[in-house]
């Protein structure tokens, strides 16, 4: 039976499980063996009374239309209920949902809740928004100090953005952003690890069971795959080559897109393409190709905009 996404109670050593959590877990049994009716009819009326394990477990359900017809609207209203306890799963996929919805001031509230309490999702989310100045206000060593806290905890997605950090910004601030990283860690709650960093996680506020599927993705049009879309008005001969510069990395697609429409029309980006790379939650705008790397550079430099040289992959 593979429990990769099950918070287990019986982990908790030396603590009772009480009989509302022993319920949850028997949910979570029901819903291991595609009985998701019943799953959903043991967590409702736990959740109707306040569980906070069951609500998520409950948006769950209705946001992945088992057990229940799909309901995004319904999921969240669970998600909330949730999150308000501090359940910090909630936190995070409701801020993630809100991210997919457009509504990223209120998704950036949930999920800084839940980068408070370490969850490297929201961290890495939350940390990219201070980098840019996306929708808070930017403050790029508070939010290099978010990203490599995300990225100590093994998150794959938050690596990669912090070496682009470490390119971009200057050392000094690195070394600044490394020491809040450090008195954050100490500050907050032990960190809770991603579903994809081990198979079972154990509830830090209590011993309940919860459900932690797949978290809902920021932005829809995500994929492990660059979207190259060629640029729109220009007669120059196409280049090539395999570097690229990157702009920057977004939580939103289109403001990598205001972005390039912003730049487009500068003299050293004639003949190049805007790609739109996409990593989880970050959308990251490059443009090219370049003939090498230095010509690359010398592009960064003419466009009076923080950039830095990547290779074409």
């Amino acid at each position: 039976m593979n429990r990769k996404y099950l918070v287990a109670a019986a982990l908790l050593v030396g603590m009772a499980t009480p009989l509302s959590a022993q319920s949850v877990t028997a949910g979570i049994d029901a819903w291991q063996h595609a009985d998701y009716a019943g799953a959903v009819g043991i967590w409702r009326p736990l959740a109707e009374k306040g569980d906070a394990d069951a609500e998520f477990n409950i948006g769950q359900a209705y946001r992945l239309g088992r057990g229940v017809q799909t309901n995004v609207a319904a999921a969240k209203t669970w998600f909330e209920r949730a999150a308000n306890q501090g359940h910090v799963d909630a936190q995070t996929t409701l801020g993630l949902l809100l991210f997919e919805a457009g509504d990223q001031p209120t998704g950036l509230k949930w999920l800084k809740k839940a980068a408070d309490q370490g969850e490297p999702r929201a961290l890495l989310v939350y940390g990219t928004a201070l980098v840019n100045g996306d929708s808070v206000q930017q403050d790029p060593v508070l939010g290099y100090a978010y990203v490599s806290r995300a990225a100590a905890q093994g998150l794959a997605p938050a690596k990669q953005t912090l070496d682009q950090l470490d390119q971009l910004l200057p050392i000094a601030d690195r070394r600044r952003g490394v020491a809040i990283a450090r008195d954050l860690a100490r500050a907050s709650p032990a960190p809770v690890s991603t579903p994809e960093a081990e198979p079972v996680k154990a509830a830090a506020a209590k011993p309940a069971a919860r459900l932690a599927a797949k978290p809902a993705p920021a932005h829809p049009a995500a994929s492990k795959h660059a979207e190259v879309v060629p640029p729109k008005g220009t007669s120059a001969p196409a280049a090539s080559g395999n570097w690229r510069i990157q702009l920057g990395a977004f939580s939103q697609r289109a403001n990598a897109e205001a972005l390039y429409r912003k730049v487009s029309g500068k003299a050293a980006l004639a003949g190049r393409s805007p790609t739109y790379v996409a990593n989880g939650a970050v959308t990251r705008l490059q443009l090219g190709p370049f003939e090498t790397k230095s010509a690359a550079e010398t592009a960064c430099k003419s466009l009076a905009f923080a950039c830095f040289a990547v290779p074409a992959k």
